[in-house]
């Protein structure tokens, strides 16, 4: 097998087969996993109702793990060529010469739990032409130009389509495939009045091209473009903050990786000594749950090839539980949650996988209409530095529009939103019934977030 084979997709039991022999050459109390994928994606980008960019690759890689006497090593390439992977794995082998020992080094083993399957693959993306593509993203950007006349240009919308199939089987008994298709569009369009521009962005995607929707992303880019126009820096104090689902899924996922069980054996996390307690409000539901067939982000096994389940991580408010693979479940004395995390060609971690908030009773108009004073949030800025992941101190940019006595009103930029994530949880004090699908496969819903301090003018 040769890295071009990645051009055409084959059935991906012919993987399945290259990692068995692979494995299979495993001596003595040796473990060895490997995990082969490969796929093909192309995108357009276009401008000015001009084609700027379209490009289309292949890809092959893959990841051998080997593990003797509690050592480890790793090694990877970016081909299926035989004779490279037979490399690869010495050089793992011989990686594992040099390693420390770690008594909690292992493989994950089958645990009995049945996979969900799910339908991730639409042959209408290999059916899709060069032309279909052109034509989806020229399309979008007429829906997102002739939609305002304030919005004369879009500063890039693209489109883009592929597939990936992946094997991983392992010496302790682990042996699965997974092959998925996706879609997507995205528009960047730019609105002006005056001598002020703003820029909005939308995307959408989905296993096929014809579950996208153009109209939406388009509405939703030039709203986000426009509605900042004019934008002023607001009052400073304490007020509410209502955000959508999109952010509500985006503050959450900060939480998520700090229920991961690495974090937690490593002190850096808030929530480490707090499981079986109320950390956030009673209104709050989520948990890590990728068996969800009904998002475009479901998967059927985690990086180390067991099989997903849902995890509760907070149930009306009470921390449940925290997020494994089987390295960091070995050494809190725990089972795996299947919540590996991985590249091909990097090693695994825990994490969440697909968060998903539970709605609440109410519409998002019927929460807004209750405040009397606050910020529906538009955008965040510098949460990678403005979140402190050990201590959950949160100090980050915002721009959004004003609520009074429950109407938007103007907008508002270069705000800062201060609070901990710890204080953000318990101050939630609703849960929209607007749950919907991310694009990164996530679902959410909107909340309301009382008493957070807001640095303005």
């Amino acid at each position: 097998m040769h890295q071009n084979d990645a051009a055409t997709p084959g059935p991906p039991e012919e993987l399945l087969a290259v990692a068995e022999d692979l494995v299979a050459s495993a001596t003595g109390d040796e473990q060895v996993e490997v995990v082969l994928a490969r796929g093909a994606s192309t995108g357009v980008k276009v401008h000015g109702a001009e084609v700027e960019s379209f490009t289309s690759a292949g890809s092959a890689e893959a990841g051998v793990r080997v593990i003797r006497e509690g050592r480890l090593g790793f090694a990877s390439c970016g081909t299926l060529d035989s004779a490279v992977l037979a490399e690869t794995l010495r050089e793992a082998r011989d990686n594992c010469r040099f390693a420390e020992p770690d008594d909690h080094n292992g493989l994950a083993r089958p645990d009995g739990v049945e996979a969900v399957v799910h339908d991730t693959w639409s042959d209408d993306v290999l059916l899709l032409t060069a032309d279909d593509r052109i034509d989806a993203a020229l399309q979008l950007e007429a829906m997102a130009l002739g939609s305002d006349p304030r919005v004369s240009a879009a500063r890039s919308t693209v489109h883009s389509a592929g597939w990936s199939q992946s094997a991983l089987v392992a010496s302790s008994g682990i042996r699965v495939t997974e092959a998925e298709t996706y879609a997507s569009i995205s528009t960047q369009p730019i609105a002006r009045e005056g001598e002020e521009t703003q820029i909005g962005w939308s995307v959408d995607a989905a296993r096929g091209p014809g579950d996208l929707d153009p109209a939406k992303v388009a509405h939703e880019a030039v709203e986000r473009a426009t509605k900042l126009l004019g934008a002023g820096r607001p009052t400073t104090g304490r007020m509410p903050v209502l955000l959508d689902a999109r952010l509500s899924v985006t503050l959450l996922s900060l939480v998520a990786g700090m229920l991961s069980g690495e974090a937690v054996a490593k002190g850096r996390s808030p929530f480490a000594e707090r499981l079986g307690e109320t950390v956030a409000s009673p209104l709050l539901d989520l948990s890590d749950d990728p068996t969800r067939t009904d998002s475009p982000g479901a998967r059927s096994f985690d990086g180390e090839g067991l099989a997903c389940r849902p995890n509760p991580l907070l149930r009306a408010g009470r921390l449940e539980t925290f997020l494994y693979d089987s390295l960091s479940a070995r050494r809190a004395g725990r089972r795996s949650t299947a919540s590996a995390v991985r590249s091909v060609r990097g090693l695994p971690s825990p994490g969440a996988q697909l968060l998903v908030v539970e709605p609440g009773p109410h519409a998002l108009d019927a929460i807004r209409s209750g405040v009397e004073l606050g910020i529906a949030v538009e955008s965040f800025s510098g949460l990678h530095s403005g979140v402190n992941p050990v201590s959950g101190d949160f100090s980050v940019g915002a721009d959004g529009v004003m609520i009074r006595n429950g109407e938007l009103a103007e907008p508002v930029k270069e705000l800062t939103l201060a609070s901990t994530l710890q204080r953000l949880l318990l101050e939630v004090v609703a849960v929209g019934s607007d749950f919907e699908w991310l694009p990164g496969g996530s679902g959410g819903a909107s909340m309301l977030i009382d008493e957070v301090s807001v640095a303005g003018a």
